[in-house]
């Protein structure tokens, strides 16, 4: 993390505010450059999990655009427009995110800037790709969605392939040599596993000794465990949600398993630690691109969101803070809310100063550098156990 975030962020934010203000409201219809829009809201929306398994990830989200949109608003928005953050939840639920984005559609939001379960995401980018809403996505990551080829979506997490390549080499760098891929079938998790196994499997690496599928929402994973253990792994790597990691990784451990757990991003919570207990999460890896707690001149932000919702930001904060950023520098390049300026200021965006590093979008709309690192739990908490610079 670049020291600029705790001095120059608030100036990126102020010079934003300080241009011009332009005129605009529907993406459909474009900027007309009447007086009666320059007094209406930017309207963002943000589709996050605010209940189900993964609902403990939603506020994270939500409080930390929010104050990205607080802090623009105090500085006088964005061409002299307020922004307003508009949610709904998509349950980590595909039917009920694509309720949920036909909810802000008709809202009128302009910029789409939310999505953390990859499978729940993917049925949401016809909805917003016809309504001409640009989607900057901020966890999910799942390959699927960049398959699409939908100009209007740009993802500012790593993706599936660049957190399988930062799992391989830090398992070739820890000396595993069986290694055993747990997933869930969903679209994020299956893609990260069968990623890995590509990597893990190539000459003079460690080998793959079982690709194991379990069913999400489950109690019980003993039988999924019992095959496992019978390959005789040194590292299992489950790339599902934290729901069932933490399930996974007690389960393990009370079965006798006594090699190395690893864990995807989805799987980053506190939430994973307190399923599994103390004991079986003690040691427990994961890859990760950064969390607050893994970032460096982040204090005074984190104090911020900390002063203002009364509690520690967590996984996702400062990607979902970067997004309603990142939206804002967009509409001001754009000069307004019309959704084909704003795909095209996004593609042009080169350096602009994120928790990630300055951003540079490749012709994928894909972040140029996944920045995944590999945090261990210590204490209780995650923390850094290698950058993998």
């Amino acid at each position: 993390m670049r020291k600029f975030y705790s001095t120059a962020l608030v100036g990126v934010m102020a010079s934003a505010a300080l241009l011009t203000a332009g005129c605009g409201q529907g993406l459909l219809a474009g900027d007309t450059g009447s007086d009666e829009k320059k007094n209406e809201p930017i309207v963002l929306g943000m589709l996050i999990p605010q209940s189900g398994s993964e609902a403990a990830i939603g506020p994270y989200m939500s409080n930390a655009a929010q104050l990205a949109v607080d802090e623009i608003n105090a500085k006088g928005g964005v061409l002299g427009r307020t922004l307003e953050l508009k949610t709904a939840d998509d349950a980590c639920d595909p039917q009920s995110a694509a309720a949920g984005a036909n909810k802000l559609v008709t809202a009128g939001i302009h910029v789409s800037i939310g999505g953390y379960c990859s499978g729940a995401t993917l049925p949401t980018l016809p909805i917003f790709a016809k309504a001409g809403i640009p989607m900057i996505i901020p966890a999910a990551n799942s390959q699927d969605l960049v398959d699409q080829k939908l100009k209007n979506v740009f993802l500012i997490n790593g993706t599936g392939a660049q957190q399988a390549g930062a799992a391989a080499a830090w398992m070739a760098k820890d000396g595993a040599t069986k290694v055993a891929l747990m997933h869930d079938n969903t679209s994020y998790s299956k893609d990260i596993a069968l990623r890995t196994q590509a990597l893990v499997d190539e000459p003079g690496g460690p080998e793959t000794a079982i690709l194991e599928a379990v069913t999400p929402k489950e109690s019980d994973y003993s039988a999924n465990i019992t095959k496992v253990l019978a390959k005789k792994p040194d590292y299992v790597y489950w790339t599902g949600y934290f729901q069932e990691g933490g399930l996974i990784a007690r389960q393990l451990r009370q079965a006798g398993y006594t090699g190395k757990i690893m864990v995807g991003d989805g799987s980053v919570s506190p939430k994973l630690i307190e399923i599994a207990g103390p004991e079986a999460a003690a040691g427990l890896y994961a890859t990760m691109t950064q969390t607050p707690d893994t970032l460096k001149g982040a204090e005074n932000w984190i104090a911020d969101y900390k002063k203002k919702f009364g509690t520690d930001p967590g996984p996702y904060s400062n990607q979902a803070y970067d997004a309603v950023r990142l939206a804002a520098e967009a509409v001001t390049k754009a000069g307004g809310t019309d959704g084909e300026k704003i795909i095209s200021a996004l593609e042009a965006i080169d350096g602009f100063p994120m928790f990630s590093g300055p951003l540079k979008f490749t012709p994928e709309h894909t972040l140029s550098t996944g920045g995944f690192q590999i945090l261990v739990v210590k204490d209780g908490a995650f923390a850094l156990q290698d950058a993998l610079q």
